[in-house]
């Protein structure tokens, strides 16, 4: 597994998402731009969104997503972590969990 990362304009960072279907990645840059949308416009001096993937707990018909997203701040970063079976649960779950702590 590479863990080589893809930038999004610049305040967006997808670590361990190389390996995607196109499909995949598509949907996800859509809601992970979403999501960095509403984090730039209510975190004062919003750096970046860091996002990373990687599969855990892998068998033969199955694997778990970890996702830890971070938002980099100059006042104040913060940061969450969730494990799913589905990856797009995974990171809408792990977003949201930051989206409450900045309200």
């Amino acid at each position: 597994m590479t863990d080589e990362s893809i930038e999004l304009g610049g305040s967006i960072k997808l670590v361990g998402f190389s390996n995607l279907e196109p499909p995949e990645l598509i949907i996800t840059k859509k809601m992970v731009g979403s999501y960095a949308r509403r984090f730039s416009e209510r975190v004062d001096d919003f750096q970046e969104l860091s996002i990373s993937m990687k599969k855990v707990h892998k068998t033969v018909k199955s694997e778990k997503y970890e996702i830890t997203s971070n938002i980099i701040s100059g006042s104040k970063n913060y940061s969450s972590n969730v494990t799913d079976f589905n990856l797009f649960v995974a990171i809408d779950s792990s977003l949201k969990k930051l989206e409450g702590q900045i309200k």
